[in-house]
């Protein structure tokens, strides 16, 4: 299992870090994107909310590709991974395999680590 979760890590990491410099450097040719998921696109490049997403990316993956603070990683990249995931879903369905995969390896290592965030599951905190 040890083996799995370094590969999970070391793809994940991967594929995060390269798409996300992407946003930065777009050394990836994207073909026009029509309709809905096109315009969405838009708004997030000409608000630059994109660099945002993308820095997000490069941060996760980078972390996850030195082995350091990989639950923080983890952590990062939910809120990414869900929102890949609910883009292709309602707006560009083909597109949803590589979020697939890369929700699998996130869940991978989120099983594995999940004694991290364990204490985020607790119904009432005890204030100090």
């Amino acid at each position: 299992m040890k083996i799995v979760a370094i590969t999970a890590r070391i793809l994940l990491g991967l594929m995060f870090f390269v798409f996300g410099l992407n946003g930065f450097l777009h050394f990836i040719p994207a073909p026009p994107i029509p309709g809905l998921a096109g315009t969405f696109l838009g708004a997030m490049i000409q608000s630059h909310f994109i660099f945002f997403v993308a820095g997000v990316q490069v941060i996760a993956g980078a972390l996850l590709l030195i082995n350091r603070f990989v639950p923080l990683a983890l952590a990062l990249l939910a809120p990414v991974l869900a929102n890949i995931l609910v883009f292709h879903l309602t707006m560009q369905p083909r597109g949803l395999p590589p979020g697939i995969f890369a929700t699998i390896l996130w869940s991978i290592l989120a099983w594995r680590l999940r004694d991290y965030f364990t204490p985020l599951f607790v119904q009432e905190a005890a204030e100090k």
